[in-house]
């Protein structure tokens, strides 16, 4: 867009305006009048992350400051955001994205009224002398009723509840559609406010608002309470978001692995105060599993948090949710629940550690589901972790290589395949296997703790495969590339040659690699090359008997 806008033109998107604005209304009208389709048909194209809008490549993000009012009779929010952000070059358009059930009625740039109008989801904010090379601060005034969460947390929105008393219980879950859903934000996942964010969130004076960072107030006046909330670390736009209910906080405190002392605040519901020790002490116990393998928690100068939710658990920001089944798995003795202790990886491994892009998601979903094999490995040894690595390996489906081709993918795109998840966690395991222990797991909490890779620097598989590679002495780009960009896996020949002779050889070879061979009741890590090898046994050799690798043997 030209930095210049015409009078002419500058009409033309008045009128543009005031037409969106008349069909913002009738939408969320018929919103109203409780259609209960009214979100899968409307929002049901929504995704995060996807091809970079150059109006929001010049623009980076520093801070939002959200000052909401729920309506929880009427379903709906009202109030504002401000974003702080810098732009790299004079513009005429500060672009952000917000989905369209919401209507605009203000937006200010450095204090100063400034015209704007909404389509496809985005707020087109203009100015005819163009806004400067420097830090903008955008506030917008917005009011509406969000989308309803049809199966959260995956397909995201609000979810308004009654719990087992009656109260109220709203939680939101954004991830697949990202910040848009409720707040104005630029949503791509390449940028996070590196300042932090503040929430303030009003709600009825009985209950209780679950947010992320430190709780700075409350304050009340008449019936109705607002909770301040502030983290200054960087975040995600899926993390910045709260949850409200009849809430009683159990604290308690960590000393990290640091020595630096963390308060643990659970937001569990008043009728399910019975759970919070156990809940409480099972994340004591976890967080010294990861941050053995992972370095200190992330978040210490502010808080481990956990909010009692009624859907499955996410990875909120120092305030993850856990849902109210409170199902626990016995191992030797241990309680361990899954969804606590992959939703507090997270913590490390999306959180910290986060991807630049939604197309390298098995970093933080892969190595999330690894760390809970590295969990078994802690509570119930060996036999416990290749258990859960089996799993791993049969679930598996491999329709699609899980870091697609090219730059720039939505967040619907990468998960569609699943494989993220389990195959991504499998991938973990072959590549221990193929470097051994000893570079293994220094390399691996390297990732997790070296500024280059943390915090406000995002990383891709490029920088993974570069990181492993450097610790080994190797190049292991072939190896990254076979299991991660493609849906191959070995393809064995095991053929009998001669009298108790057999070669052993990998079809699809791309470089050495190390296989257990199991002949004449004796189990060898051998190296197979481009030409197989020969082995000499009474019966057909076993290759990979244990399943390190994703693989077919074929006996000729």
């Amino acid at each position: 867009m030209k930095l210049s806008i015409q009078l002419k033109q500058f009409s033309v998107n008045l009128c543009k305006m005031l037409t969106l604005v008349m069909l913002s209304l009738a939408s969320l009208q018929a919103y109203s009048q409780n259609d209960d389709n009214i979100n899968s048909r409307d929002i049901a194209y929504l995704t995060s992350g996807g091809k970079l809008h150059p109006l929001q490549a010049i623009m980076d993000i520093r801070h939002y400051t959200i000052a909401l009012e729920v309506d929880i009779a009427k379903q709906s929010i009202s109030g504002s955001t401000e974003v702080s952000l810098n732009l790299s070059k004079k513009t005429d358009t500060i672009l952000l994205d917000l989905i369209h059930l919401y209507k605009v009625t203000k937006i200010k740039v450095n204090n100063k009224v400034t015209p704007f109008y909404q389509h496809d989801d985005k707020i087109f904010i203009t100015a005819a002398t163009g806004f400067a090379v420097g830090n903008q601060k955008v506030y917008i005034e917005y009011n509406g009723i969000p989308p309803v969460a049809i199966k959260p947390p995956w397909d995201g929105g609000f979810t308004w509840k009654k719990d087992s008393a009656g109260y109220d219980w709203i939680s939101i879950n954004i991830q697949a559609e990202g910040g848009k859903m409720y707040f104005p934000s630029k949503d791509h996942p390449s940028d996070e406010p590196n300042e932090g964010a503040d929430l303030k969130i009003t709600v009825p004076s009985h209950l209780v608002v679950a947010g992320p960072g430190l709780l700075m107030n409350t304050t009340t006046k008449k019936n109705k309470v607002t909770y301040h909330w502030k983290t200054n670390y960087t975040i995600s736009n899926y993390c910045i978001l709260f949850n409200i209910g009849k809430y009683k906080v159990y604290k308690d405190e960590l000393t990290t692995i640091l020595g630096n002392k963390v308060p643990i605040e659970y937001y569990v519901l008043e009728v399910d105060t019975m759970h919070a020790k156990k809940v409480i002490a099972t994340k004591k116990r976890d967080n010294q599993i990861l941050e053995k393998y992972f370095g200190e928690y992330p978040w210490a100068k502010e808080k481990i948090g956990i909010a009692e939710v009624p859907n499955s658990g996410m990875e909120h920001q120092t305030m993850i949710t856990f849902d109210n089944l409170f199902r626990y798995k016995t191992i030797k003795g241990q309680d361990y629940s899954d969804n606590l202790f992959h939703e507090y990886a997270h913590e490390w491994w999306a959180n910290k550690v986060t991807n630049k892009d939604w197309g390298h998601m098995w970093i933080q979903e892969g190595i999330g589901t690894y760390a809970e094999a590295l969990a078994m490995l802690e509570i119930g040894g060996e036999p416990a972790y290749d258990e859960i690595i089996a799993g791993h390996r049969r679930n598996s489906r491999n329709r699609f290589a899980i870091v697609p081709a090219g730059d720039e993918i939505t967040e619907k795109e990468v998960y569609a395949g699943g494989d993220i998840y389990g195959k991504g966690s499998f991938f973990m395991h072959s590549l221990r296997y193929l470097i051994g222990d000893e570079i293994f797991f220094p390399t691996l909490k390297k990732l997790a703790t070296d500024p280059q890779t943390t915090y406000d620097n995002f990383v891709t598989t490029m920088d993974v495969e570069k990181l492993f590679s450097t610790a080994t002495g190797k190049d292991l780009k072939p190896f990254f590339d076979f299991f991660l960009r493609t849906t191959n896996v070995l393809d064995i020949t095991v053929k009998e040659v001669g009298f108790q002779k057999f070669q052993i050889k990998q079809n699809n070879f791309f470089m050495p690699l190390p296989f257990e061979i199991t002949a004449n009741g004796q189990t060898k890590r051998t190296i197979i090359p481009s030409e197989g090898i020969i082995v000499n046994s009474a019966l057909a050799p076993q290759v990979d008997a244990k399943g390190n690798y994703l693989k077919k043997v074929t006996l000729q």
